[in-house]
């Protein structure tokens, strides 16, 4: 392979690593540790995106790094699937890493150099499954940000920190080792290889003989063993994991965690499975069914909270479901539709936790019942909220409606209409749990402690670093509904 292709796949998934170790060795001059963190995102960005017009040419990128056993290597293959998430991680790097400056120097949050060390080491791990060409480096790196995800859940040290984190690492390492090692056992036995297909998404790499019940086993080792995604009944982790800091919060829910968990089964649907074997087994219309109850389920518990990360927490459950119900309908809309949803519920949930956490640290309110009035003294944050919540709704013009509309037309694809209605019910439960967050922002009774306080929250240094990160990310969640066409136009290189 050329030196140049090579130099760009090591750089772009080593500089969060190299980030990492300059942070570490920063510790004690707090300006440059997050001077080294800001920077090292950029640069992971830009040499990502320095990768995509060969990406959009139908190019792809392929290294292997080392051969442990014949079938088995440590082996990075980009193309638009892996892109488009790398894209969207390293660029909302970038913004949490300012979003971070504020939030923790605003708290005077205790181990900070920790926190922006696994925080860079997550993403650069994240990147490594974006990139991984083959499901032994794909399990890699997935257990790679389960380890370095774990001193950010437990971040507070405290009795609720630890027995969130010890519910979070028990979760996903036993799922993962439980479930995914004996799949990939199976996988390697019937195919002699580990690695993707990387001719399509019909074919996998399932030989023509192949035992079908093998197949089925190893098919639902893998949907159960990515437990990142959040299907229940393995979800619980997630929001109990909420314990940790907002931008953790933030991290886990749009950037890197369960993105890589809905990814890593994506990929694993389409690269190894492959839609004809899916559809002559009737795996992807069971999956479709079984991640249809995640959704509806996890939004009706979303409406019971009043604590505003708790119900954030139960939304991303549900709407994380979207892209792999969009994937297993097979169909080219579905999966244009659930593949898009990587990235349109990345930007909105991110604000929305971005909203969550700035509207801690400038008045310490976590329950919406305590929160009427604050659109008055945090009108950009509510503003945001609302932005980021017609997009998770699917209102005409915002990323989810997108999202939704493929996946609507998937569903006509296949003539099913219990999709659709599910689809139309989430919808209703959506804006059901969040329009009254923002009703009660600015129409809500003002709590008796409130009363008489006047004046914008929003005016101070530290908060502003999390305000203007928000405010991105809400007008972006926008854009990407009116302008959707590089996203899709990664998916269909990818998909044809």
């Amino acid at each position: 392979m050329d030196t140049i292709i090579t130099s760009k796949i090591l750089l772009a998934s080593a500089l969060p690593m190299l980030t990492a170790l300059l942070v570490m060795f920063s510790g004690k001059k707090p300006n440059l540790r997050e001077v080294w963190s800001l920077a090292g995102a950029l640069l992971t960005f830009l040499s990502v995106l320095s990768l995509l017009p060969h990406i959009l040419a139908g190019g792809s990128y392929e290294y292997t790094l080392a051969t442990l056993y014949p079938g088995v290597n440590i082996k990075f293959h980009l193309d638009g699937l892996g892109i488009m998430f790398a894209g969207t991680a390293s660029f909302l790097w970038i913004l949490a890493g300012f979003y971070c400056i504020g939030y923790m120097r605003g708290l005077e949050e205790h181990a900070q150099t920790r926190f922006y060390v696994c925080y860079a080491v997550s993403v650069g791990a994240a990147m490594g499954a974006a990139f991984a060409g083959n499901l032994f480096t794909l399990y890699l790196f997935y257990e790679i940000v389960s380890i370095f995800t774990y001193p950010l859940v437990a971040h507070h040290q405290d009795g609720e920190g630890y027995a969130g984190a010890r519910k979070y690492i028990v979760y996903l390492m036993f799922t993962s080792k439980a479930f995914l090692l004996p799949a990939m056992i199976i996988i390697y036995m019937q195919c002699g290889t580990l690695d993707f297909c990387y001719t399509g998404v019909v074919s996998g790499i399932f030989p023509e003989g192949a035992n079908k019940t093998l197949v089925v086993v190893s098919y639902l080792l893998c949907l159960f063993g990515f437990a990142k995604a959040g299907i229940m009944p393995f979800h619980n982790w997630l929001p109990s994991a909420m314990v940790a800091p907002t931008p953790v919060s933030a991290l886990l829910h749009a950037v890197v965690v369960v993105k890589v968990g809905v990814f890593s089964i994506c990929r694993v649907m389409l690269s190894v499975f492959g839609v004809q074997m899916l559809q002559d087994l009737s795996l992807g219309m069971f999956t479709a069914y079984f991640v249809s109850f995640t959704i509806i389920t996890a939004s009706i518990i979303a409406l019971s909270k009043s604590n505003l990360k708790a119900r954030l927490a139960y939304s991303t459950i549900s709407q994380l479901s979207y892209i792999i119900l969009g994937v297993a309908m097979l169909t080219p809309n579905s999966i244009t539709g659930g593949l898009v949803h990587i990235a349109n519920h990345a930007f909105s949930k991110i604000t929305l936790f971005f909203c969550a956490g700035a509207i801690f640290v400038a008045c310490g309110k976590k329950d919406i019942k305590e929160m009427g009035g604050l659109g008055y003294r945090m009108p950009i944050t509510m503003i945001a909220f609302g932005l980021a919540s017609l997009s998770m709704i699917g209102v005409p013009g915002s990323a989810g409606f997108v999202t939704k509309w493929f996946l609507a037309l998937g569903a006509m694809d296949i003539g099913s209409i219990g999709i659709l209605v599910v689809l139309l019910a989430s919808s209703l439960l959506n804006a059901g749990y969040f329009v009254p967050v923002f009703l009660t922002a600015f129409f809500g009774k003002v709590a008796p402690a409130d009363k008489g306080l006047s004046g914008s929250l929003e005016n101070k240094p530290l908060i502003m670093f999390m305000v203007v990160p928000l405010l991105i990310t809400s007008i972006i969640s926008i854009i990407l509904g009116i302008y959707p066409d590089l996203f899709l136009s990664i998916i269909h290189v990818m998909i044809n």
